[in-house]
């Protein structure tokens, strides 16, 4: 799973109308994209399971008991909501089973590597300003003064941090993150397609010590935890999905359980404004809150449990170019680290 490429800026339409956009003009139809999807002939250790009976009611039965507007009902940004609901086919697996069937064919026909999702410039920011989000976070760590520069000992600090992609797609953010000097790294995806280029391409630019395996994020496999989970547009996807919502809440519960305690999520959307993805993380910590709050214990521990978030807002990109629209400042790509607790 990857994002969602970002069209020309327009100053008439919204960023999240211009993303939107893109999933209705120009698209072939899923049952074409399924079509395609069919030639595929490789075998995963996982099956898809973003149709688990058991977690999507579980969900929806939490999203209903919930007094919260989920993400795709925000109107912040928006006169009016969508008429489709913010549905597309690029939250569809046989979608993106599909374009990486194409984007394989055309890598080994071509050499190609495929679409750089969001843009070189928007992967170069969010790379270097993780790297040295997490060089600070290191360094304080350790008790030693943050000079603000990327300095000769950067990949120390980087070693201890390992990383998972989530939706990692053809795996060039990855390859970014190496470059800037992490070691540790992983991606998932839940398109075998993607999987596969995503090896191809990483042997074949020199990164043999990436892992891939092909996972869902909504029923993940991985019983390890990570220090560093990076989301560039794979919950702006889920969130197009028919049952968006629901599973937007399944995300929420199994990234929770990825991200080590004292580790960063660190989300990048076409889709969601900065307000918008903070907000989205407070529902999730005062369900979780909720939740806990059902077990029997003493006021001194609820009270702790609310004190104590699974998540809390750390920092954003603030270097995106902006634009005016409608007497406000936005940008068309939000990125946002949030800390586990």
């Amino acid at each position: 799973m990857a994002g969602i490429r970002l069209p020309p800026e327009e100053p008439e339409t919204t960023p999240q109308q211009q993303a939107r956009a893109t999933t209705t003009d120009s698209l072939a139809s899923d049952d074409d994209r399924s079509i395609a999807a069919d030639s595929w002939s490789i075998k995963s250790e996982y099956g898809s399971t973003l149709d688990d009976d058991q977690r999507h009611a579980d969900a929806a039965e939490a999203l209903s008991s919930a007094n919260f507007r989920v993400s795709s009902d925000y109107s912040s940004d928006k006169e009016e909501p969508d008429a489709d609901g913010g549905q597309s086919m690029l939250g569809l697996q046989s979608y993106w089973d599909a374009a990486y069937s194409d984007e394989l064919s055309n890598f080994r026909e071509h050499g190609h590597t495929g679409e750089v999702w969001f843009g070189d410039d928007v992967m170069e920011i969010v790379t270097s300003w993780t790297k040295d989000l997490c060089v600070e976070i290191s360094q304080k760590e350790m008790s030693v003064s943050y000079n603000g520069e990327v300095n000769d000992q950067a990949d120390k600090y980087l070693s201890s941090w390992n990383v998972l992609d989530l939706g990692t797609g053809n795996g060039l953010l990855l390859h970014q993150l190496a470059k800037e000097g992490f070691s540790d790294l992983t991606g998932t995806d839940y398109s075998e397609g993607a999987v596969e280029l995503a090896q191809h391409l990483s042997q074949r630019d020199g990164f043999p010590n990436i892992r891939f395996m092909v996972d869902d994020i909504l029923d993940t496999k991985l019983e390890r935890q990570f220090k560093l989970v990076m989301d560039k547009g794979t919950l702006d996807a889920i969130g197009l999905h028919p049952d968006g919502p629901v599973k937007r809440v399944m995300y929420w519960d199994s990234v929770s359980k990825l991200v080590a305690t004292g580790g960063i999520l660190v989300i990048t959307s076409c889709n969601n404004t900065k307000d918008e993805l903070l907000e989205e993380v407070e529902n999730f910590n005062i369900r979780k809150s909720n939740i806990s709050g059902d077990v029997s214990s003493s006021g001194l521990e609820a009270a702790s449990r609310i004190d104590h978030p699974p998540f809390e807002y750390l920092s954003h990109v603030r270097t995106y170019p902006t634009f005016m629209f409608g007497g406000s400042v936005g940008s068309r790509v939000a990125t946002v680290a949030f800390l586990r607790k």
